[in-house]
């Protein structure tokens, strides 16, 4: 039987980043493919009756999938949606198929976004920035966050038309992004020490080039504790890996565990990662 398939968004996006990257209509040709959008993030609310850790936003999702008949789907996270993807296998093992983590942060190391934005997370100091400062800010880097985000590709054409430049800067969605930077760290520092707990498969893809989460300290680090993970490293491609690899993510969720090596992989070339070729890869 065909396993259903969850999306989990990273920060700043919404559900919308995987119609922009067609990663859903390529999923939806043979599977059932959910996207959520996050709390705090799209149309979705985040009420102050809890913190949102990605735990938090985890049982949330797992409460989802018995409204939605969605039995052990593979799950897809990229980003911070990598941390809920994990806690999600870690707290609730008996919901989840297999795991593929794009471009995901997992261990606790220094972040910058955290400490600049942490104040817009503030009651009532940060309900004052979102309205203001913050939202002026958060207008005039959008384009510059972006690009980092592409980046040493440019910025798809129709990622904002796709996503909605005033929805990813509506002040609810200013504060989930800067709760959810908030919680990175301590997430990443609690969760990383369960890992051994994983008895599924997991897949782990990342852009060579990636500058918001340096695949080596997280996708690479985290495969040599998982020995028994995939990980693909995609050159050429920054940290929104799953806009150049469609198929890959695909194959991925399909055969979880046929995995190739680092070299085997960046062997590939940016021509052949363009025009979609598979390079010839042995199994290891």
């Amino acid at each position: 039987e065909v396993p259903p398939v969850v999306l989990i968004h990273g920060n700043t996006v919404t559900h919308a980043d995987f119609i922009a990257s067609r990663l859903m209509d390529r999923l939806a040709r043979t599977h059932r493919v959910i996207a959520f959008d996050r709390p705090g993030f799209g149309h979705s609310t985040r009420p102050r009756d809890r913190l949102w850790t990605p735990s938090a936003q985890a049982d949330l999702l797992v409460a989802a999938f018995e409204r939605l008949s969605i039995e052990r789907p593979v799950v897809v996270g990229h980003s911070m949606g990598t941390m809920v993807a994990m806690a999600m296998a870690l707290d609730h093992p008996e919901n989840v198929h297999s795991l593929v983590l794009m471009g995901g942060y997992f261990y606790p190391s220094l972040r910058v976004d955290a400490l600049l934005t942490a104040p817009v997370a503030l009651p009532v100091l940060g309900d004052v920035m979102r309205y203001t400062v913050t939202a002026i800010t958060a207008r005039l880097m959008l384009r510059n966050t972006a690009q980092s985000m592409f980046a040493p590709r440019e910025v798809p054409g129709n990622f904002f038309p796709t996503i909605s430049r005033e929805m990813m800067l509506r002040p609810v969605q200013l504060r989930a992004n800067a709760e959810d930077a908030a919680f990175m760290v301590p997430a990443a520092g609690a969760m990383s020490k369960r890992y051994a707990e994983l008895d599924l498969p997991v897949t782990l893809i990342a852009g060579e080039d990636d500058v918001v989460v340096d695949p080596q300290a997280h996708s690479v680090r985290l495969h040599d504790e998982l020995p028994d993970s995939g990980l693909f490293v995609v050159p050429g491609v920054g940290h929104m890996v799953h806009y150049a690899a469609l198929d890959r993510v695909a194959n991925a969720i399909d055969a979880p565990l046929n995995a190739v090596s680092l070299d085997h992989f960046t062997s590939m070339t940016k021509d052949d990662l363009t025009l979609g070729q598979k390079p010839e890869m042995s199994r290891q």
